[in-house]
């Protein structure tokens, strides 16, 4: 019996415990933090063996295959052990994808995979059997066991990619690429670029790479590093033969000589990037022959995702947005490019080696205030301290709205997009935009 140890008791390694049981695996699950109460049930309930707040060596190093979490580090010890020791390590991706017969579209980049494998997802369901997984929601294993689709939307993250071996989507989709999550990458970022691109490594020239051809990064990197598949590139600026481009408030997607015309006034959500996000997921679905009425329909009623640029309420005429998914400064940069009235911006958090210098443009043109959420400031009051008049420093989030308030008047905005992880005062993200939206209600 082949044995299967996975590290990381979440989402996705409970998800792949359950499928790799019902597989055969002899399954066994560790986890150095502590595993939630809500998988530790489910893995007692299915009789898997598992341990938390400790890694058993004895236990690791005699299987034949790991699934880490894409949360720990190759750096890590223990798994610098199990590769010295020849034992394959791979994602959750990896592994359920040789249990499937599914056509994959996989989503990676820096900013906008979320809102695009989402937007993906709410186009091709209206006509395919479709599950949204990767980083969103239920796991891709767990998925397969419970309800295998023949169409999957898949979310990947860098750290998701690091880990593969033979996965190889249909269709493979890149956002963008900026510069993220370098602490993991011995801060070259090339390493980060090459990352991404795996996604598109075991394509073949029947499968498809969907890329934004205005990101200089993305256009060098395939100029140098060709890949096998065939190219879809979108653009705002440039006519696209083969793929998508905008001409009079028109979005033109060609594949194969058939061309289909969306207007973008239907689209729900505003900005240049929802534009590109728009054009990467109606390209996906034109690929898989999703009828135009219903793209252009979907395109209308499509909510967009909590937490990215998200409208909570207006107050005395004052509007209050979410954007706590901004963990890097190329998110922030996109919501302070669709700030269309004076601002009083929330951000901070945990610096991954930022670089503001890109949004002092839009901080001379429309911040009026900056409220600083995190443990140490320093670097933000360094960067914007002389640019605005009035510059705070608080670590609380109802403190930072309640200043926010004060601060803002009739035809403003105020927005939270952190430009930084959220560990140093929150548990992730979306507690950090569910205090905030909590605060903005109880104004």
């Amino acid at each position: 019996m082949k044995r299967l140890v996975i590290l990381g008791g979440g989402e996705s390694g409970v998800g792949t415990a359950l499928l790799g049981k019902e597989k055969g695996f002899d399954v066994f699950v560790s986890d150095k933090g502590k595993i939630k109460e809500k998988y530790k049930q489910v893995l007692i309930h299915n009789e898997i063996e598992w341990e938390d707040e400790t890694h058993t060596e004895a236990k690791i190093l005699n299987a034949n295959i790991v699934m880490k979490s894409p949360g720990i580090p190759d750096k890590a010890p223990l798994v610098k052990q199990i590769r010295e020791q020849g034992i394959l390590v791979v994602s959750e991706i990896e592994f359920a994808s040789k249990y499937t017969n599914a056509t994959i579209v996989g989503i990676t980049g820096s900013n906008g995979k979320t809102t695009t494998a989402t937007l993906t997802h709410h186009l091709l369901k209206q006509e395919l059997e479709v599950g949204l997984a990767g980083n969103i929601g239920d796991s891709f294993a767990k998925q397969i066991l419970e309800k295998d689709y023949p169409n999957y939307v898949l979310e990947i993250s860098s750290f998701q990619l690091d880990d593969i071996v033979d996965f190889k989507p249909k269709i493979a989709v890149i956002t963008n690429i900026s510069p993220d999550h370098l602490d993991r990458y011995d801060y070259k970022f090339e390493n980060y670029i090459a990352s991404k691109f795996r996604i598109a490594e075991n394509q073949t020239k029947d499968d498809y790479l969907i890329y934004d051809a205005d990101d200089e990064v993305l256009v060098s990197w395939l100029e140098n590093h060709p890949v096998q598949s065939t190219l879809l590139p979108f653009s705002l600026v440039k006519t696209i033969e083969n793929g998508a481009y905008l001409e009079n408030k028109n979005i033109i997607i060609t594949i194969d000589n058939n061309r289909i015309i969306m207007p973008t006034s239907s689209l729900t959500l505003e900005g240049k990037h929802n534009i590109k996000n728009a054009m990467a997921a109606s390209t996906v679905a034109h690929l898989l022959k999703i009828r135009k009425q219903t793209i252009r329909e979907s395109l209308e009623n499509f909510q967009g995702v909590e937490h990215r640029l998200e409208q909570v309420l207006k107050i005395n005429k004052v509007q209050y947005i979410n954007d706590s998914k901004a963990t890097n400064v190329n998110a922030t940069y996109y919501a302070l490019e669709s700030m269309d009235a004076p601002t009083v911006w929330i951000v901070g958090g945990v610096d991954k080696g930022n670089n503001y210098e890109e949004l002092f443009p839009f901080v001379n043109e429309k911040v009026k205030a900056i409220i600083c959420l995190g443990v140490d400031n320093a670097k933000l009051l360094n960067a914007f301290g002389s640019m605005v008049d009035v510059i705070v420093e608080t670590q609380f989030m109802s403190e930072a709205v309640k200043i926010a308030y004060k601060l803002a008047e009739a035809g403003d905005n105020v927005l939270l997009s952190p430009a930084c992880a959220s560990f140093d005062l929150f548990e992730n993200y979306e507690d950090r935009g569910r205090q905030f939206k909590d605060a903005v209600r109880n104004l």
